[in-house]
């Protein structure tokens, strides 16, 4: 299958992303975290703080903290077991799964995301760090100051020498593979936009600047930190510091000094460290390596900038309804992260009012970040667009509309109540949508920003929508709702009800919000 075609199955295709005969081994199934043997470690504090307050400016960053913003993004924050009840002729059989849940939403619990860390602080040995998530601690992978090799792998388009830590963003192929095949691949890199957004949310909570980067000598970056790219490779990585914000320097990717990966690489040696993922046999998976492979960037000179203006914008209703202006929302970021859940079956209808869909939508879209597809040093807005299907809306009549954010306004494109539509078009009903007010969908580009970034582009532009998706998610828990990330859904089906298919946009993923009934369940939290 050409990487074409396995593009276009993730998307408009699902059911043929994976073999029709495809079977899941549940008991060959590996751990949610990757687990390395024989290496030095440093213990992080175990008294997580209960709500995440700004840090005194300029003050220098201790281990403790690191810990802190290191749970809150990725740490293990509740232990969960789920009985399944089997009748045969004879008797009930009853098996139990038992789920190890974090802060941020993942496709089944699977989590194939891992966090390492470029640590520069007083308190620890300089040098690569792997982010234990099982035993919350750091195990050295390399020590030593990689500034200058960093900052070529970046294009030297990022100064380093001020950032206190840079964290890196990977995936580990096989532990959704296992469960989706094919259809991973898609997961992964919305899997990692979500965990980057939660690492900004907490970043800036904390007082750090950040930036995010999706530009750099993959093979230069995996040797650092002693990955097989066949089994895991990088997808980001995300400098912080203490200071405003972090140098950069925009020049064409064409001038100035080109490295390669092959001549950097053979600056550092090689690692081999022992790990362990419980699975008994590794089964293969060609499309991914080769998406992988051919995403990868082996010279500076590969590296692009977008050009938002050259973008065909989707077309908007021309019937507006303004929505009312509503004051900023401001939220305890770890009181969210405790409370926010996909309620699935939980979902009750209810009377949205306006000014609630009002904030939902202008919070979503305040979200701003620095990253290195722009050629400016200023913060990019969120690169996506928002349509959505409303029912029992206060002052909106009932129908399919798209979020016009330059103006603050919906702009109809067809009246009626779609819950049946939308609800047929699930490829799994895991969600009852006749109790749902809200199904939005974010929106973007149908060539995945090929053009400028080759095959790098679909996975960067589901790392996007999965950064946008998480602000909508602590937003709606914010305002006392669920939401539900769905990929499960006929995209073809929702394009043409948003009639975005002549603008070359479809439908990335699918998000259910409103209000919900508690759930009946024993739940325990993990924290100290």
């Amino acid at each position: 299958m050409n990487l074409e075609t396995f593009l276009h199955h993730l998307h408009f295709d699902t059911e043929k992303a994976a073999p029709p005969d495809w079977e899941v081994d549940w008991e060959d199934a590996p751990l949610p975290y990757k687990l390395y043997r024989g290496l030095p470690e440093i213990s992080l504090p175990g008294d997580v703080p209960l709500t995440l307050k700004e840090r005194e400016a300029h003050a220098e960053p201790a281990l403790e903290e690191l810990g802190h913003f290191l749970w809150y993004v990725y740490g293990l924050t509740q232990y969960a077991q789920t009985a399944f009840i089997e009748d045969t002729d004879e008797k009930a059989d009853v098996s139990y799964a038992q789920l190890l849940r974090r802060f941020v939403p993942s496709g089944g619990a699977l989590y194939p995301n891992e966090l390492y860390v470029y640590i520069k602080l007083e308190d620890v040995p300089m040098g690569i760090y792997h982010y234990d998530v099982a035993h919350h601690r750091l195990l050295l992978l390399r020590e030593g100051n990689h500034d200058f090799y960093l900052s070529r792998s970046l294009g030297n388009s990022c100064d380093l020498s001020d950032c206190f830590c840079t964290v890196f963003v990977s995936t580990v192929f096989w532990k959704n593979f296992y469960k989706y095949n094919n259809f991973s691949y898609r997961l992964q890199g919305l899997d990692a936009g979500v965990l980057i957004g939660q690492a900004l949310e907490v970043a800036n909570q904390m007082g750090f600047s950040s930036r995010v980067c999706y530009q750099f000598l993959d093979r230069s970056i995996n040797h650092l930190l002693g990955l097989t790219e066949q089994d895991e490779s990088v997808y980001a990585m995300i400098p912080l510091s203490i200071h405003p914000s972090i140098n950069c320097d925009y020049k064409d990717s064409h001038c100035g000094e080109i490295v390669s990966d092959t001549e950097l690489s053979q600056e550092v040696p090689p690692l081999f460290h022992e790990t362990y993922n419980r699975s008994k046999r590794v089964i293969d998976y060609p499309l991914l390596r080769k998406m992988n492979e051919a995403s990868m960037l082996e010279t500076t000179s590969s590296f692009s900038t977008l050009r938002n203006d050259n973008r065909v914008k989707p077309a908007l209703g021309m019937e507006a309804i303004m929505l009312p202006f509503t004051e900023r929302l401001f939220f305890d970021l770890a009181s969210v992260c405790r409370e926010r859940r996909s309620p699935n079956f939980d979902f009750m209808i209810g009377k949205i009012p306006q000014t609630q869909l009002s904030t939902l939508l202008k919070e979503t879209f305040s979200l701003s970040y620095q990253n290195d597809l722009h050629d400016t040093q200023e913060n990019a807005e969120a690169r996506g667009y928002l349509y959505g299907s409303f029912y029992n809306v206060e002052g909106v009549p009932n129908g399919a509309y798209a979020y016009d954010k330059s103006a603050h306004a919906l702009r109809r494109i067809t009246e009626g109540d779609f819950r049946e539509f939308l609800q047929y078009g699930l490829t799994m009903p895991t969600v009852n949508l006749y109790q749902v007010p809200l199904v939005l969908h974010i929106v973007g580009d149908k060539d995945h920003l090929k053009t400028e970034l080759g095959y790098r582009g679909y996975r960067i532009q589901q790392m996007e929508a999965g950064i946008l998706l998480q602000r909508m998610l602590l937003v709606t828990c914010a305002l006392g709702m669920g939401g539900h990330p769905l990929l499960g859904f006929d995209a073809n089906q929702c394009d043409e009800l948003y009639g975005i298919i002549s603008n070359e946009k479809t439908s990335l993923i699918q998000i259910p919000v409103g209000p919900y009934r508690p759930r009946p369940w024993l739940q325990g939290g993990v924290i100290s």
